[in-house]
């Protein structure tokens, strides 16, 4: 390693917005973070699932309404 072309690393604490401090070492004294492992959801279980079912279903009714608009107005076209 080259002299004198490195940060400082000295100890360092990061604050969550819980209020847990985790001691760490950092280039900086203080980090403030907005989520740790105490008050997220993954690890508290209090996870919440996304209903993806629920999503695909409403996206195929949606692309089937804009196919059976598109069948019609190419039918209209047709007759004029």
């Amino acid at each position: 390693m080259k002299a004198d072309i490195h940060p400082k690393y000295a100890d360092a604490e990061m604050r969550c917005a819980c209020g847990n401090v985790i001691k760490t070492r950092s280039t900086k004294s203080t980090v403030i973070i907005g989520i740790c492992n105490v008050c997220h959801p993954f690890y508290t279980g209090q996870q919440k699932f996304v209903d993806t079912a629920g999503r695909v279903d409403k996206f195929q009714q949606r692309a089937a309404k804009t196919a059976a608009a598109q069948a019609a107005a190419a039918t209209k076209k047709k007759k004029v």
